[in-house]
């Protein structure tokens, strides 16, 4: 199993980014999946969810308006478009897969919002 993020950088505030998932090793279409965030010093928080279907989405009240979750099964991919960036959303941001069996992570991708 493998979940493996891309597209994390550094951006001016207002400026956006788009971060992949890129998934292998499991029924990605059956998955549940979501995207977690850990600033320096922090606790992992949530950020943002998408149905296996992509019917259903839940953003945290944080980035809500801002960001997107996207997924693209035919690709095994799962996206977060993020606009708007504010230095407060500087953090290693994690995808996370929701299977029927258990939860598998990525390994981050770094997120830097500084002008």
């Amino acid at each position: 199993v493998q979940l493996v993020e891309s597209g994390g950088g550094l951006v001016q505030p207002g400026g956006s980014l788009r971060l992949s998932c890129a998934a292998s090793g499991f029924s990605f279409s059956s998955s549940v999946m979501s995207w977690y965030r850990q600033a320096l010093g922090t606790e992992r928080e949530y950020v943002a969810t998408i149905s296996s279907g992509g019917g259903v989405r839940n953003y945290a009240d944080s980035v809500k308006g801002r960001f997107t979750i996207s997924r693209d099964n035919a690709k095994n991919t799962a996206y977060l478009q993020m606009n708007s960036l504010k230095p407060e959303d500087t953090a290693v941001y994690y995808c996370k897969a929701l299977t029927v069996r258990e939860a598998y992570w990525g390994q981050g991708t770094q997120v830097t919002v500084s002008s």
